[in-house]
């Protein structure tokens, strides 16, 4: 495991590669954003963004993907995995934000996990970029990384790896953190092809000198 001093230069380097990083789901309010997230569940954002551009022109408010069948909403976001299952929690939570929300979405991420398709992740991102609230989003690219790196434990759970982040990042830093650690799992960090031969973490980085050692070999 890292140490604190080790986990603040793995996170300085991160910020010097990603320094811009941020959320890629395309949005123009936190309707809009909620959507797509729930949306991206196991799915790529180039993938939702696709469908958003035409979703998003088509349906502005709640009571637009109430107005329409279920069928037609199906239809609508069919490119997207498990959309039968994304349809009816669109639906669902469209109508608790008419009945309980004003339309509005909340803005506590215990107000937000309270909406249909809405987990503890959606919840952290949709609080963390509509509004400001500091929080750490766990996807698959944070936990890969986290875990790679020695950050967490190989064992924990999505929930622990969250706890561990926020135990050992400063709460100033957690959103921001969040949106580079993605990136660098996204883009340099690959689930598949991590790119551990031009990677400047590579010697801090348990897993990376483990595939270094082991391609030498080959």
């Amino acid at each position: 495991m890292l140490t604190k001093k080790e986990i603040n230069i793995v996170l300085e380097q991160i910020e010097e590669m990603f320094p811009d990083a941020e959320c890629e789901l395309v949005h123009d309010n936190p309707f809009e954003l909620l959507i797509a997230v729930v949306l991206s569940a196991q799915c790529t954002d180039a993938l939702v963004n696709k469908v958003t551009k035409d979703l998003f022109k088509k349906y502005k408010t709640p009571e637009d993907y109430l107005n329409v069948s279920l069928d037609e909403l199906q239809q609508d976001i069919r490119s997207i995995g498990l959309y039968r299952n994304k349809s009816k929690n669109i639906r669902k939570l469209c109508s608790t934000l008419i009945e309980d929300y004003g339309e509005v979405v909340p803005s506590t991420k215990e107000e937000l996990e309270k909406l249909s398709g809405v987990g503890r992740k959606t919840a952290n991102v949709v609080a963390s970029v509509a509004f400001g609230e500091p929080a750490i989003a766990v996807d698959t690219h944070v936990e890969r990384v986290s875990k790679r790196l020695g950050i967490c434990k190989w064992k924990d759970s999505v929930l622990e790896v969250e706890k561990t982040l926020m135990r050992k990042i400063p709460k100033q830093k957690w959103s921001n953190t969040h949106h580079r650690l993605i990136f660098f799992g996204r883009y340099h960090c690959k689930a598949k092809s991590p790119k551990c031969d031009i990677c400047p973490l590579l010697e801090l980085c348990r897993e990376g000198k483990k595939r270094m050692k082991k391609s030498s070999k080959v």
